[in-house]
C-alpha cells in the first residue's frame, strides 16, 4: 500500500526529532477550541502518551487525554489547560463502550491514537472472557474503532497505533490467532498482540480507504512506568540499569507525533520506526490472516465482521 498524504488542519510545526522540547510553542486552549485537529490519545497519562499530547497540544491541536487512571489522566489535562480528558479501563469491553459514547460527542475526531497498552506477569482472565494482554492490547483499541467508525469516516481520519518491534516473533499458526491456552508466558503474549496490531493496521487501512488511513510504529525501548506491571524477560529489562540506555518517553513518542501530522512521507497501512516505514515481520503481511483476524476479533466483541 503506497504512502497517501491526508492533510490536517495546519498545526505550528513538528517537534524536533530528537524529542526535545520547544518553548517558543506556548498554548493553552480552552477546551476543544481553535481550528487544529482533534486527536484523542489513549494511554496518555503517562509516558510515551502524556509526551505525545504535550507536543501535540503545543502545536495546536485540540487533545483528548485518555488514561486509566483518574488521577494521573486528570493531572496531565490540567497541566496542559482547558482540554477534554476521559478515563477507561481497557479490561472492561463495557467500560470501553462508555468511552466511545463519550468521544461520539466530539465534533469530529482526526486522530485516534491507540498508544495504551500493557504485559502482564501472570495469565488472567479479564470480566469478558479474555486473557488480559490479548483484551488490553489489541481487542479493546480494535472494538474503540468500530464504534467511532461514522465519526471516523466523516472525519477522513488517521488511526495510529503503537506497536513493537516484539511483533516480529508474535506470529500465530493459521487457527490459532488469538490462542492463549498452555502455560503463560509474558513476553509471548505481549508479543502476539504487537503482531495483532499490525495486522489490524493493515486490514483497517484495506476496508476503510479512502475515507480513514490507518498506520503503527515501533517506539524503541522506552524507559518508562510500562515495565511496573510487565512481566518476562520485557519486564525484567525495564527493571534493570538497562532503562539508562533507552529512549525517553518524548523520543518514544516522536513517531507517534509524526503519524499524527505529518502530511507524507508515511505508508498507509504500514508499520514505522523512526519516522520512516519499516521492515515488518512476513507473518504481519498476509492479507489473509489479517482479514481472519478482523473477523475473529468481531466475532469475540459482539460485532458484525
Amino acid at each position: 500500500m503506497g504512502a497517501r498524504s491526508r492533510r490536517l488542519p495546519r498545526l505550528r510545526g513538528l517537534p524536533a526529532q530528537d524529542g526535545s522540547e520547544d518553548p517558543a510553542r506556548p498554548g493553552r486552549a480552552e477546551e476543544l477550541s481553535g481550528d487544529g485537529p482533534v486527536v484523542v490519545v489513549t494511554g496518555a497519562s503517562d509516558g510515551i502518551g502524556a509526551a505525545a499530547v504535550r507536543r501535540l497540544h503545543r502545536s495546536g491541536a485540540r487533545v483528548v487525554v485518555v488514561g486509566r487512571s483518574p488521577e494521573k489522566t486528570a493531572a496531565v489535562a490540567a497541566e496542559l489547560g482547558g482540554v477534554r480528558s476521559a478515563t477507561v479501563d481497557l479490561a472492561r469491553l463495557d467500560d470501553v463502550r462508555r468511552l466511545a459514547a463519550e468521544l461520539a460527542e466530539l465534533p469530529r475526531i482526526d486522530v485516534l491514537a491507540h498508544n495504551a497498552g500493557a504485559s502482564f506477569a501472570r495469565r488472567e482472565l479479564t470480566v469478558d472472557g479474555h486473557e488480559r494482554t490479548t483484551q488490553v492490547d489489541h481487542l479493546a483499541p480494535y472494538l474503540l474503532t468500530r464504534l467511532l467508525e461514522e465519526q471516523l469516516r466523516a472525519s477522513r481520519a488517521r488511526v495510529v497505533t503503537t506497536s513493537s518491534f516484539m511483533h516480529w516473533v508474535g506470529g500465530a499458526r493459521r487457527g490459532h490467532l488469538l490462542d492463549s491456552a498452555g502455560p503463560h508466558l509474558a513476553t509471548r503474549a505481549y508479543a502476539r498482540a504487537k503482531w495483532c496490531n499490525v495486522l489490524f493496521t493493515r486490514e483497517l487501512a484495506r476496508r476503510w480507504a479512502p475515507q480513514v488511513t490507518a498506520t503503527c510504529f515501533d517506539p524503541g525501548a522506552v524507559a518508562s512506568s510500562f515495565g511496573a506491571v510487565s512481566g518476562g524477560i520485557t519486564g525484567l529489562a525495564f527493571r534493570t540499569p538497562l532503562t539508562a540506555f533507552m529512549r525517553t518517553p518524548a523520543q518514544g513518542a516522536d513517531t507517534l507525533v509524526w503519524l499524527a501530522t505529518a502530511d507524507g512521507g508515511w505508508r498507509n497501512g504500514g508499520h514505522h520506526a523512526d519516522r520512516s516505514p519499516t521492515w515488518t515481520a512476513p507473518s504481519a503481511r498476509d492479507d489473509v490472516r489479517a482479514r481472519e483476524l478482523w473477523e475473529l476479533s468481531a466475532r469475540l466483541v459482539g460485532l458484525p465482521a
